[in-house]
Formats: C-alpha cells, structure tokens, sequence
C-alpha cells in the first residue's frame, strides 16, 4: 500500500506561496500563471520580449528547492512507486491533456477558478474525475 504524508502546516504554506505567486504575476505582468503555458513558450523561445520574464519564472520553480535546502529544509527522497516505462506513459499523458486542454493544472486550477472561468471549472472537474479513477484503479483494482 502506498502511504501518503498529513502535512497540513507545509501544504497550507506551499498554496499560499502558489497563490502569492499567481497573484504578483497578473498584477505585475498581467499573466496567467500557467505552468505549461510558460514553458511551451520557451520551446522555442517566441520573440515577443517576454522572454526573460518566463525564464525567471522558470527558473524561479527550479531553483526555490534549492533555496529551501540551502536554508536548512530536509532534501526532499522521492517515493514513486512505479516503473520508467509508466511514468514515460504518464507524462506524455499529461503533456498531450496539457495540450488538448489548452493548459494545465496550475493554469486551470489556480488562475481559472480564481478568474471563475467555465472552461476551467470543467477543465479541473476532469482532472480531478481522472485522478480518482485512477488512484481507485492503482490502489484497489491493479
């Protein structure tokens, strides 16, 4: 069985920050902060003098874990309970529902729902319809 760590006080923090953090970009760059939307345009680079401030965004998520770590924070060992193969299937899922559903979690649930968009109320209903079936399907079915 996999467990799952209760950390109410470290969540509470961390949503905060993410909320934080969608906030100061919209007010600032009038951005939505959606992860795969950031990233997509980087991959190739589009020339629109934004550039800088995506990987700044970018590298700001790379590197908070190390500031985390640096300022005393525990380094974080992974559990992930499944094979290369499936976790490659898993992220060319996400990618491609990234894609098709015109962003991302971050993009949808954190900015979406904030702004009360349709499109990203259904968009989170799906994700989250599809990470219960298959957390059923993981841990009671397989």
């Amino acid at each position: 069985m996999i467990e799952t760590a209760f950390t109410p006080i470290a969540s509470l923090a961390g949503g905060a920050l993410i909320g934080l953090a969608a906030v100061l970009l919209m007010l600032f760059q009038g951005r939505i902060a959606g992860i795969s939307g950031i990233v997509s345009r980087l991959l190739p680079p589009e020339v629109d003098g934004e550039t800088a401030g995506r990987l700044a965004f970018v590298a700001g998520l790379v590197l908070a874990p190390l500031v985390a770590y640096a300022a005393g924070s525990a380094w974080p060992v992974p559990q992930i309970a499944a094979t290369i193969p499936v976790l490659v299937v898993a992220g060319l899922l996400v990618g491609f529902g990234s894609v098709w559903g015109n962003g991302c979690t971050s993009g949808h649930g954190i900015c979406g729902l904030s702004r009360l968009s349709l499109r990203s109320l259904i968009a989170v209903a799906t994700f989250m319809a599809s990470a219960i079936a298959t957390v059923f399907v993981v841990r009671h079915l397989l």
